[in-house]
């Protein structure tokens, strides 16, 4: 075999996002989000709400029913607004929350896949998949099941990263020139552009997870 991964891997200081950071809680009501925003400008400036009717022409209740989120503030206001505060129209929308989507898979009911390129006996099991989501990456999270009936098949080859992790069994897994022999509780993670796939099948049933992302198509 070419290569083993042995040695624990180090990231320290080398992974920049903080996992339980706590965002700013976001407002999911446009009116609610927008007139927050207002206020927050108008504060930072230190002016009244009369100052601001007075520097935008409109009145002091309008104004008050925009900061309450009362009203859906058209877009010539809104230009008057970012005028007066000095901030750009899109400004006023930072604090709005979209729905975020989630997809919950029960034991057993993944949807049965057939990949492109995928050979006799591998079998795909989809947990979950989010259309246009906001993160800019498509992720296919697969469980695989290899059996006696299994194809050996170490050429896959596609646009991405792929993560496995190995439930069950014992295969060789081939990525590029490294050959990597996986049991219960490793994990594998690669470019998904060079040739991979299980190179030898040793104990079976196999199972593992397998994780791919790639940039969403544009």
């Amino acid at each position: 075999m070419a290569k083993q991964a042995g040695s624990k891997a180090t990231t320290k200081n080398v992974l920049g996002q903080n996992p339980h950071a706590v965002r700013e809680p976001r407002a999911n009501n446009l009116e609610m989000a927008i007139g927050h925003e207002v206020r927050l400008f108008r504060k930072k400036l230190g002016i009244t709400v009369a100052d601001l009717a007075t520097a935008t022409g409109m009145s002091i209740g309008m104004l008050s029913k925009i900061e309450n989120g009362n009203i859906s503030p058209s877009l010539t206001t809104l230009q008057a607004l970012s005028k007066a505060l000095g901030v750009p129209i899109t400004a006023f929308f930072k604090g709005f929350e979209e729905p975020k989507s989630a997809s919950f898979v029960r034991a057993g009911e993944g949807v049965d896949m057939e990949r492109r390129g995928t050979r006799a006996g591998h079998h795909y099991s989809l947990l979950g998949h989010i259309e246009n989501n906001t993160s800019g990456v498509t992720v296919e999270p697969y469980l695989i099941t290899l059996t006696h009936e299994s194809d050996v098949f170490p050429t896959f080859q596609h646009e991405g990263m792929e993560f496995l992790y190995m439930l069950e069994g014992e295969v060789v897994y081939r990525h590029g020139d490294s050959l990597y022999p996986m049991q219960k509780g490793d994990s594998l993670f690669f470019d998904a552009d060079a040739p991979h796939g299980p190179e030898k099948l040793v104990t079976l049933p196999a199972r593992y997870l397998s994780i791919i992302s790639y940039p969403q198509a544009r």
